[in-house]
């Protein structure tokens, strides 16, 4: 599979911060941008994703509860399980 690595990233910056919900816009975007670059492309893959489900579930997921899909166990679903938002 051949894929230029920045198109990636903009598209998941851009997936992560236009949601629909003013509180899902600004823990997946905060989330999003602290990783990053920290991810290989097999996980930015992942991330992208993980971006593919619906808001509800993410935030659920997120704040530890039962979600109704299947959410995919690797690590950046534990670094988004895990990651809190702090307002500035």
């Amino acid at each position: 599979m051949t894929f230029n690595i920045d198109d990636l990233k903009k598209k998941i910056i851009y997936r992560s911060t236009y949601r629909g919900t003013k509180e899902l816009d600004k823990l997946l975007s905060s989330f999003t941008r602290s990783i990053i670059n920290e991810l290989n492309d097999d996980e930015l893959i992942d991330l992208s994703s993980l971006l593919e489900l619906d808001d509800e579930n993410l935030l659920k997921f997120n704040r530890g509860l039962k979600t109704t899909v299947i959410i995919k166990d690797n690590k950046v679903s534990k670094l988004f399980r895990d990651f809190k938002y702090e307002q500035n």
